[in-house]
C-alpha cells in the first residue's frame, strides 16, 4: 500500500509488593508487505496467583502468540489466524496441567490481545485483564471480566489452560488516526477508576511508555497489592488507499500489446494462441532459457483503467502462488523482473467440462462422481486456505489428458486475509456466473464454502441431467428479495433412471438458503456416492404437490373432470 499502517507501543510491568511479576506483555510491528497482511499485534497476560508456574505459563502466551500468529499463512482472517494459535496454545497448557498430578493447574493465565489490521481492531480476551479504548473525549472497556463471586471472593471463571475447550471473546471496532488502546492487568485497573485511567492515558503525551510507567507508579500509589502491567497502542497512521492511489498501484506494470506466434515477451517466446478476447489473452510460451513451458495470460487493453479488474487479475496470480495442490492450476513467479502487466501459470493440456459436457451429455455416474471428488480436494485446498473460489463454472475447471481436475480462474476469489485490508474498489456486484452463482450472493450476503458447494451442485446437477437445477429467468438475475424466488426441478424428473438417493443429495445441496445445505465437502460427497437411506426417505414422505407438481396438477385435473361429468350425469 501506498500509506501503511502506523503504529507505536509503550509498556511498563513492575512486580509491586509481591517477590514475582507474573505478568507479561510483548508487541511487534512488522515491516513491509507483512504490515498489510498480518497487521501489528500486542498482547499482555497476567498469571494466576494461585499457580505454581503462572508467570512460565504468562510469558508463553505472551510471546508464543507473537510468534506463532505472525507465522500464519496470509490468506487466513485475522480471526481465524489467532483462533488457531490460542487454541494450540491452550491444549499445550492444559496438557501441561493435566501432567502434573500432584499440581494440578499449576499453569494459568490470563490472556488480552489486540491486532491493529489495515483501519479495523480485532480484539482476544480471555480472563480480567482489560482492553480499553481511547478516541478524543470518549474512553470505553472493550472487554468483560471473565470472573465469578463466591462466598465474597472474586475467582477467574476462564484462564488459558484451565480446560481443554477454551472460549474467547473477539470483538471488532473502526479505528481512527490519534486512538490509543490501553490493556492492563488487573493489579492496575483493580484499583484505579475508569476515569482515572481516561486522564493518566489521555494526558500522557508523546512517549507511551513513560505514561504506561505513570499508570503503574499511580497504581501502586493507591495500594495495589498485585503486579502492574499498562500496554498502550498509538495509532499514528492508517493505509487508506485513495481510487487513484489504488489505480497506480495496479498500474505500475503496463499491458503488453496483443501477441501472435513467434513474438517474445521477458524472454519468452510465443508458441502459440490459446486464447484471444475482449477481457484477455493466453498464449502457449516457452521460456527461452529453461526451456519450460508456461501459459501466458495478459489482461486486454480495454480494461486499462478497470481497477476492480485489474485487482482480480492480480490477485489471481496471487492465490495460484499459494495454493499448492494438484486440483488446483498453479501460477509461477517469474524467473526474470516482468516489464508487463501478465502472469505465468501451469500449461494443461485437455478440454475444460463444458467441452466434457457436450461430448458426454448423457456421461455414467461414475464418471461424474470422479469428477466431483477431483473438484472437491481442490475447494477443500481452498478452505484450508481461508478461500472461497466464488466462480466455479464449468468453463473453470479443466480436466487433462490423464484425467486430472484443475480448478482455475481466480481473479475472484475471496481471501479472508487480504479482504479484510480496507480497499476504496466497489466489489459488491454479485461474484460469478450467473447461472452457477450462489443465491446468498444476490441477496447480498457474503459468501462462504457453502456457495462453492452450490456451485458445484449445479455443476453436477447439469452433468448428470444436461440442463441447469433452477428455472432461467428472461432477464438474468442480478439480485434476489427472498430465497422463496427460486424454483428447483427435481432432477430425477430430467433423468428418470437416477436413483432417488442422488435426488435427495442434489436438492440438499442446492437448497437456496445457505443454512440448510450442507456443513462440509465431505458430506455432500458421501451422500453423492453412498446410498442414504435418510434422504430417500425424505423424499418418499413428500406431498405429490412437492414431489411432482406436474403430476399433481395432472391427477387434479382429472378428477376435476370425473367430478364434472358425474354432475352432468345426474343432473
Amino acid at each position: 500500500m501506498s500509506q501503511q499502517l502506523q503504529v507505536r507501543f509503550g509498556g511498563y510491568s513492575s512486580a509491586g509488593v509481591k517477590a514475582i511479576n507474573q505478568d507479561a506483555f510483548t508487541a511487534h510491528l512488522p515491516e513491509g508487505i507483512d504490515r498489510d497482511l498480518k497487521g501489528a499485534a500486542a498482547v499482555i497476560c497476567d498469571g494466576v496467583s494461585s499457580g505454581e508456574e503462572s508467570q512460565v505459563a504468562s510469558q508463553m502466551a505472551a510471546t508464543v502468540f507473537i510468534t506463532d500468529y505472525f507465522s500464519t499463512p496470509p490468506t487466513w482472517s485475522t480471526r481465524n489466524a489467532a483462533s488457531k494459535v490460542l487454541q494450540g496454545l491452550n491444549s499445550w497448557i492444559h496438557r501441561q496441567n493435566a501432567a502434573r498430578n500432584a499440581r494440578q493447574d499449576s499453569m494459568l493465565t490470563t490472556f488480552s490481545a489486540v491486532i491493529t489490521k489495515s483501519n479495523t481492531l480485532h480484539s482476544f480476551h480471555v480472563g480480567d485483564s482489560r482492553i480499553h479504548h481511547l478516541r478524543g473525549h470518549m474512553f470505553e472497556q472493550i472487554t468483560r471480566d471473565h470472573t465469578l463471586t463466591e462466598g465474597g471472593r472474586e475467582y477467574l471463571a476462564r484462564a488459558l489452560g484451565a480446560d481443554s475447550h477454551l472460549e474467547v471473546d473477539y470483538h471488532t471496532l473502526d479505528l481512527a488516526v490519534g486512538d490509543r488502546v490501553l490493556l492492563t492487568t488487573d493489579g492496575v485497573h483493580g484499583v484505579l477508576s475508569r476515569a482515572a485511567l481516561r486522564e493518566l492515558l489521555a494526558g500522557g503525551g508523546a512517549d507511551l511508555e513513560a505514561c504506561a510507567r505513570r499508570i503503574v507508579d499511580a497504581a501502586a500509589q493507591a495500594g495495589s497489592d498485585d503486579n502492574l502491567t499498562a500496554l498502550i497502542v498509538s495509532i499514528d497512521q492508517l493505509p487508506l488507499e485513495t481510487l487513484d492511489e489504488t489505480h497506480r498501484r495496479l498500474t505500475q506494470l503496463p499491458i503488453p500489446p496483443v501477441l501472435a506466434s513467434g513474438n517474445r515477451i521477458d524472454g519468452f517466446e510465443v508458441l502459440d494462441v490459446i486464447f484471444s478476447g475482449t477481457r484477455s489473452h493466453m498464449y502457449l510460451v516457452k521460456d527461452s532459457e529453461s526451456g519450460q513451458r508456461f501459459v501466458l495470460k495478459a489482461p486486454s487493453g480495454n480494461f486499462a483503467e478497470d481497477a476492480v479488474y485489474l485487482d482480480g487479475f492480480i490477485r489471481e496470480e496471487w492465490v495460484g502462488q499459494r495454493i499448492d495442490h494438484p486440483n488446483v492450476m498453479k501460477t509461477y513467479r517469474p524467473p526474470r523482473e516482468k516489464r508487463f502487466l501478465y502472469y505465468l501459470g501451469e500449461h494443461i493440456e485437455g478440454m475444460n467440462l463444458r467441452e466434457w459436457l457436450q461430448d458426454n451429455p448423457k456421461p455414467p455416474l461414475d464418471a461424474v462422481r470422479d469428477i466431483v471428488r477431483q473438484a472437491i480436494a481442490g475447494l477443500r485446498a481452498f478452505q484450508r486456505a481461508d478461500m472461497v473460489h466464488q466462480d466455479l463454472k464449468p468453463e473453470n475447471i479443466m480436466i487433462n489428458r490423464d484425467g486430472r481436475v484443475k480448478l482455475l480462474d481466480f481473479g475472484t476469489v475471496m481471501i479472508a486475509g487480504t479482504d479484510e485490508i480496507a480497499s476504496p474498489l466497489d466489489k459488491s456486484v454479485p461474484q460469478g456466473s450467473v447461472n452457477y452463482v450462489a443465491p446468498e450472493y444476490l441477496m447480498g450476503e457474503a459468501g462462504s464454502f457453502r456457495s462453492d458447494l452450490f456451485s458445484l451442485a449445479v455443476i453436477t446437477y447439469e452433468m448428470i441431467t444436461g440442463e441447469l437445477p433452477f428455472d432461467e429467468p428472461a432477464v438474468k438475475r442480478v439480485s434476489l428479495d427472498n430465497y422463496g424466488e427460486l424454483d428447483y426441478i427435481p432432477a430425477n424428473r430430467r433423468r428418470h433412471d437416477l436413483p432417488l438417493w442422488i435426488e435427495g443429495c442434489l436438492r440438499k445441496a442446492l437448497q437456496p438458503n445457505p443454512a440448510y445445505r450442507y456443513d462440509a465437502f465431505s458430506e455432500f460427497l458421501q451422500d453423492f456416492t453412498h446410498p442414504n437411506p435418510q434422504l430417500e426417505a425424505h423424499i418418499r414422505r413428500q406431498p405429490l404437490l412437492q414431489k411432482n407438481p406436474l403430476r399433481f396438477w395432472k391427477v387434479l385435473c382429472a378428477v376435476l373432470v370425473v367430478l364434472n361429468l358425474l354432475q352432468l350425469a345426474w343432473g
